[in-house]
């Protein structure tokens, strides 16, 4: 169980590098016809790109089923993939574009970086010249900006008056 807890955290870790990886190569690549609407304005539900939960839902299904009798290490490594899924899911669509209106604005540092991070990503609406591949890991630059964002944020609040 506790080598199986590893593997599972270690594919979860390795999938921020495969998935870097698979955004910048591929789906800036040869697949930008369907990631392209994802750096498109609509006001749909449901967009092309979300065909790539269904090819590493596929993918996770694959591992869990022949790792799982008995439970091997591919059960495990399903587990981690979906896992990241999980993960995605919350933070990309939910925090960060806001696909379930659940999360407001944060103080997060971490999540402020993240979420700057992934706007400077969305500012190009082209296959070429966008930055920050990745989701979960944030290039330093970010971190101090939005730490100094937090910063005046909380210098302005206690500055303030509430009556």
């Amino acid at each position: 169980m506790l080598i199986g807890t590893g593997i599972m955290l270690l594919t979860f870790v390795a999938m921020e590098g495969l998935a870097w990886l698979m955004h910048k190569y591929v789906l800036h690549g040869f697949l930008w016809f369907l990631h392209k609407s994802h750096h498109t304005h609509h006001d749909h539900a449901f967009e092309w790109n979300d065909l790539f939960f269904a090819y590493y839902g596929t993918l996770a299904m694959l591992f869990f089923i022949f790792g799982s009798d008995p439970i091997d290490y591919r059960f495990w490594i399903g587990a981690g993939i979906t896992l990241y899924g999980v993960a995605y899911f919350l933070i990309h669509d939910v925090f960060i574009h806001r696909r379930i209106k659940v999360f407001s604005k944060t103080s997060n540092v971490y999540l402020k970086a993240l979420n700057m991070a992934h706007k400077v990503h969305h500012k190009v609406q082209s296959k070429e010249g966008s930055e920050s591949f990745g989701m979960l890991w944030v290039a330093p630059r970010y971190f101090r900006s939005a730490y100094d964002i937090v910063k005046k944020q909380e210098q302005e609040k206690r500055g303030s008056v509430h009556y």
